[in-house]
């Protein structure tokens, strides 16, 4: 938390704050009111609350955010294939602003030095980065408006990370994969967690994947649900050529 305090040494509402200045530099342009950025980093934890006795948390410009995003991005999509069809523009959107990716813009602004919270930093799931990157769009939107939103996600998801070529060959959820094509086949398949225990303080769940009641492919992971992607990715390779010809 020392580097929190560091950072919000000054007012959030003084210009010549840490906190502002960093915002400036991460948004390209000047913030007009600084308690919607203030709002994107705080944890429900801190117990704060409004004026009129609401309680703050980024959960809310989170919301905004994701809804802002999904709206910037399909209409560059929309521009930006022509010939793409509902379906396809769906898929590639979901791509784009799928968990993993947003999770990895907000590492790369390193968001998470913002945020204010009783909760140590490393007991925050993976998805708090995310999610704060989520709600600091929200915060751009309720702050300047659309325009100056497009032009956040424009410079940092749109330039530096939509490369349509490379995205139309990613895979979202092989999960997802797999049970499609076990569907099609008239395969049967069942997700079962074989282990369910910590080790050095860290939980893990290991999860095994049977197609036609046979052991296709097992994974640990730190929740269920990572553990059969992971389990998924393994049988997808598995079985690769049969599910790219389905």
């Amino acid at each position: 938390m020392r580097l929190f305090n560091k950072i919000f040494s000054k007012s959030r509402l003084d210009e010549n704050g840490i906190f502002f200045i960093e915002i400036k530099k991460i948004l390209g342009f000047k913030p007009k009111n600084i308690n919607s950025y203030e709002k994107a980093f705080t944890h429900r934890s801190s117990n704060k609350l409004d004026l009129k006795g609401n309680p703050i948390s980024y959960e809310r410009l989170e919301f905004l955010g994701d809804a802002m995003l999904s709206a910037v991005i399909a209409a560059h999509l929309f521009n930006k294939v022509p010939s793409g069809d509902e379906g396809y523009l769906t898929k590639m959107r979901s791509k784009i602003v799928s968990r993993e990716h947003l999770n990895e813009l907000g590492r790369d602004l390193n968001l998470i030095r913002f945020v204010e919270s009783k909760v140590a930093p490393q007991h925050f799931g993976e998805n708090i980065h995310g999610n704060i990157f989520e709600a600091l769009v929200g915060a751009i939107y309720l702050d300047l408006g659309y325009s100056f939103c497009e032009k956040f996600i424009q410079k940092r998801v749109i330039e530096p990370y939509v490369d349509i070529a490379k995205l139309e060959g990613k895979v979202i959820s092989y999960k997802s994969l797999v049970i499609e094509w076990c569907q099609k086949e008239k395969r049967t398949f069942n997700y079962d967690v074989f282990e369910d225990n910590g080790i050095d303080g860290e939980r893990l769940f290991g999860v095994k994947l049977s197609i036609d009641n046979k052991i296709i492919a097992k994974a640990r992971a730190t929740s269920k649900k990572k553990a059969e992607e992971k389990a998924s990715q393994r049988a997808y390779f598995a079985f690769q050529e049969k599910i790219n010809n389905k």
